[in-house]
């Protein structure tokens, strides 16, 4: 099997069940949250010294925060088509 084609499993298990898409979930969360403690009191110095790298780390964090609401909000709509799908 290629690399993708496990990838795509990996990713497709993980969406099809609710606790894992949780689990998933969290730990971006908490990435995303370490990584703004992480830039904001462990290397605030080292971001100072070139704004290349201080709007590279944040667009970075940007970043992760968008997916981290989209995933949010797939998981939102999923529950409810799970919910739909279970009352019929």
């Amino acid at each position: 099997m290629s690399d993708w084609k496990i990838w795509k499993a990996t990713a497709a298990g993980i969406l099809a069940d609710r606790k894992a898409r949780r689990r998933a979930l969290a730990g971006f969360a908490w990435a995303l949250l370490g990584m703004f403690a992480l830039g904001l009191w462990g290397i605030e110095a080292w971001l100072g010294e070139s704004l290349l790298r201080f709007a590279l780390y944040w667009l970075f964090c940007a970043g992760l925060a968008l997916f981290v609401m989209l995933f949010a909000l797939f998981d939102m709509l999923a529950v409810i088509r799970e919910e739909r799908d279970r009352d019929r």
